[in-house]
């Protein structure tokens, strides 16, 4: 057995992954730094290693796929003495670029260019995931033994939070859902695409004969329900849990847009009130 001083990042590693750890990003990690003793790993060589993995990457991918995966070997080997505990700092991520929701005008343009193309079963599934929050492969994984059209709710399985989530929808969508099924069996697929990308090239077709900006599948449904709700003056709370959503951060910060109107419309609502009753 090797003497603790003499530990290496492999010998890390291994031990992570045996204790339950994530080694899907390690092999290259490994690769980089081959045999070092741990003791001579310094955050300075951690950037290293994730510039030199990831060269034209941006840093969203280097601290997910390099800083991370060593941080949290290095911290397991700190936890089990065999080298000191250092802090290795994230790199500076960019702001993603946030992406627009659909407007109740952009819904509905979307949907008669469907009826128009005889497109019934994607005007169902873009309103379903607009009215539910629905990610799109939660969407088209749904089947009709988790669809009950009498209650306009759908039971979403294995959703991203790692829990079953269900969902209600307005009766809209339950009519168009109805109109969809057809003689289609218990176990078949609601909306029939396969996969995100046939999703979207679809949306796409479609938004260029209706003449409407393009909208991903993730922008039209989870985007489009955080910001319709609340601009709707449905509180936070029963909009995150209607949604599934866990952090606030991430709801307010990523989800809900903010209407360019903004000041206009907090004045105007504000001057229903009459403060000085001699005015």
């Amino acid at each position: 057995m090797a003497a603790k001083n003499s530990r290496t990042f492999a010998d890390a590693a291994e031990s992570f992954i045996q204790h339950g750890g994530d080694g899907r990003y390690l092999p290259l990690i490994i690769s980089h730094f081959g045999k070092r003793p741990l003791g001579k790993i310094y955050p300075f060589d951690v950037h290293e290693m994730a510039a030199c993995l990831y060269p034209s990457q941006k840093n969203s991918t280097r601290n997910r796929q390099a800083i991370s995966p060593a941080k949290a070997v290095l911290r397991h080997a700190a936890d089990r003495g065999w080298c000191p505990s250092r802090p290795i700092r994230r790199l500076k991520e960019e702001a993603p670029k946030r992406k627009s929701p659909a407007s109740q005008t952009w819904l509905h343009a979307f949907v008669r260019q469907c009826q128009k193309d005889g497109l019934p079963h994607l005007a169902a599934l873009v309103l379903f995931m607009a009215t539910t929050a629905a990610r799109v492969t939660e969407a088209i994984n749904l089947r009709w033994n988790e669809v009950d059209l009498a209650r306009c709710s759908a039971l979403l399985l294995k959703t991203k939070t790692g829990r079953n989530s269900r969902r209600d929808f307005s009766k809209e969508v339950s009519a168009r859902l109805a109109e969809i099924r057809g003689d289609a069996g218990l176990n078949d697929k609601v909306f029939g695409y396969s996969g995100r990308q046939a999703v979207n090239a679809r949306i796409r077709a479609v938004c260029e004969r209706a003449g409407i900006s393009y909208k991903s599948s993730h922008a039209c449904g989870r985007h489009t329900f955080a910001t319709t709700a609340i601009s709707l003056g449905i509180d936070i709370r029963t909009t995150m849990m209607a949604g599934d959503w866990r952090s606030v951060e991430v709801f307010l910060g990523t989800y809900v847009h903010a209407n360019p109107n903004a000041g206009r419309i907090v004045a105007d609502t504000l001057g229903r009130y009459q403060f000085d009753p001699d005015l």
